[in-house]
């Protein structure tokens, strides 16, 4: 038999090449199974472009996949089955997180800032400064609105994550439980948002869940699901808008394989196709980086860069349909409504969150909208030139002398974040005597810590997920892998440029998602297809047996998670390097 050559379409980058839906690898004999232009990943084979394909005259090598095969990729049959999966797995997580939520009843680390906060916007429509006991009134729970000053709070985040926080104080008061509760949610649906990225992407439910559950074992994402602090919202919103970006690229693709049946043609034979011009996903999309945003500012490079691979893979999927050199004005047709459906959507969403705040400007004290001068005010009016102004605020303080001058005993090079290197404390209380809340130390004293560190062999080996995940990127032409490398990277990489000011590890908690998916869709890689037996067999003993060891670390770590009383000598056990101290 002749040599297979590929007809792949020219242009394709590496950040988009597809696995065929009519090739398998088990329907080639072992021989070419096991060659190195055959590879699966969980259950689906990827082929890999080569120049020259090895032969063999005693193989039967199927015909390469059609531009319909390419298209339909990524159409799934397991929808309700995948989303009962989802629910267990999220109930799972809630209910651990769930688990003396309240405790401790008093405020920690950052808590003294954001849920005070949310309780001001829910009575005033802005933050107000509290006064110097405010923190012991409102643990004793013996407060009511004398704990406020008339003057306005100078704040250095938008204020939606804050708002997020005073639903849960709406609901169950300002108190531990209800400062935390909005947390606890969100915490969850990160969760379900990385079994649903990992499933599609991985086009495997078993992958997906794989990922859920070991999100759900992170000592990170468990402790940022029990605190009121915005981080979890923001990982949150992040995690679902790179979701519903890589659900647009199916769909989309969906609709170019509807259009190719529709028109009873193999491929557009060079022409266009057709312009489609609202896409649900993107513009949810939209409204997730919207909220990521509305959080923390530093989201703006996710929408970024998925902006910028949104518009490369229409491109290429164009190209994949037939559309051949015309499909250069995608990059016009597809990109200008793409930009549209995420950057005013989320200009929209981050300015709707503002609105209570710009009704209330004039009730501040401050001056506002005078600073931009009066052309500006005169154009904007002053509910948005005070708005500018105080972003103009926001922004100095966060690049300014005064934060590169901070220090803190927490802080944490970014550089040393996936190896975690320096955790956070979130709370402690030392020296806590024998007899007194219960300890029972012998020659040693007691004491009760939160600190914020991930689970460290999920993160370590995430790592190495990280690192193989770029190879198979780009050795082997696997898109899959491209989107939590992009995905983590753009929530990482940036802090590097303001890394002369403190920062913290608990900001990687944007990171582990993404990295746990890289680590699920490796294991699924390793396994390989479920019809090669000996290989599957081992590949679900590997599977399993990091799973274990995920679990068993979670629970071996988890009373510096929660409070829990402990000697001297046993929180010593669990703190394995002395940069943890």
């Amino acid at each position: 038999m002749g040599a297979v050559t590929s007809d792949w379409p020219p242009g394709v980058p590496l950040i988009d090449r597809d696995p065929p839906s009519g090739l398998d690898v088990d329907d080639l004999p072992e021989s070419d199974a096991a060659s190195p232009w055959m590879r699966p990943v969980g259950d689906v084979a990827v082929l890999e472009q080569h120049e020259a394909p090895p032969t063999h005259d005693d193989a039967v090598v199927p015909p390469l996949p059609t531009a319909l095969d390419l298209l339909d990729d990524g159409r799934m049959s397991d929808g309700v089955i995948s989303w009962l999966v989802t629910a267990v797995i999220a109930a799972l997580a809630f209910v651990l997180r769930l688990v003396d939520l309240r405790r401790p009843a008093n405020l920690v680390f950052d808590e003294t800032y954001y849920p005070k906060d949310a309780w001001s916007l829910l009575h005033f429509g802005y933050e107000r400064d509290f006064i110097d006991k405010a923190n012991d009134l409102i643990a004793s729970g013996t407060f009511d609105n004398s704990i406020f000053k008339d003057s306005a709070a100078y704040v250095v985040h938008p204020p939606f994550g804050k708002w997020l926080i005073a639903g849960g104080e709406w609901l169950f008061g300002m108190n531990s439980f209800g400062w935390r509760f909005a947390s606890l949610v969100f915490g969850t649906l990160l969760v379900v948002a990385t079994i649903r990225l990992a499933r599609r992407l991985s086009r495997s439910t078993m992958i997906g869940a794989l990922a859920g559950i070991l999100l759900t074992f992170d000592g990170l994402a468990f402790v940022m699901s029990r605190t009121g602090l915005l981080d979890i919202f923001q990982a949150t919103f992040i995690v679902a808008a790179v979701a519903c970006v890589v659900a647009d690229r199916d769909w989309f693709r969906h609709k170019l394989a509807d259009h190719l049946r529709a028109t009873g043609v193999p491929d557009l034979a060079g022409t266009y196709g057709p312009a489609v011009w609202f896409r649900p996903w993107r513009l949810m999309a939209g409204l997730m980086f919207g909220g990521a945003i509305a959080v923390k500012w530093n989201s703006l490079f996710v929408l970024a860069a998925f902006g910028i691979v949104s518009v490369v893979w229409d491109l290429t999927a164009r190209r994949v349909a037939g559309a051949r050199a015309r499909a250069r004005w995608s990059i016009l047709t597809d990109g200008v409504p793409a930009f549209v459906h995420l950057v005013p959507v989320a200009v929209a969403v981050y300015i709707a969150t503002w609105i209570p705040w710009m009704a209330t400007y004039r009730n501040q004290h401050r001056t506002w909208g005078i600073t931009p001068g009066p052309t500006v005010t005169r154009w904007l009016g002053e509910p948005f030139a005070a708005l500018l102004d105080y972003h103009r605020q926001m922004y100095e303080f966060h690049t300014g002398q005064y934060m590169k001058d901070a220090t803190h005993v927490y802080e944490a090079n970014p550089a040393g974040w996936l190896i975690m290197k320096r955790p956070i404390g979130i709370d402690a209380v030392n020296d806590i005597k024998t007899g007194v809340e219960g300890c029972q130390a012998v020659n040693d004293t007691c004491l009760r810590v939160i600190s914020g560190m991930g689970t460290p062999i999920l993160w370590w080996l995430a790592l190495g997920a990280l690192v193989a995940g770029i190879i198979w990127w780009v050795s082997d032409a696997d898109w899959r892998f491209s989107v939590p490398v992009i995905a983590a990277m753009s929530t990482y990489l940036p802090w590097f440029r303001y890394d002369d000011r403190p920062l913290f590890f608990f900001y990687a908690i944007t990171i582990i998602p993404f990295t746990v998916t890289l680590l699920a869709m490796a294991l699924g890689r390793i396994m390989g297809p479920e019809r090669h037996g000996r290989r599957r067999f081992w590949g679900s003993v590997l599977t399993g047996a990091v799973v274990l060891a995920v679990v068993a670390n979670f629970a071996f770590i988890h009373p510096v998670l929660t409070d829990t009383l402990l000697t001297r000598k046993q929180w010593l056990l669990r703190m394995w390097f002395a940069s943890w101290i």
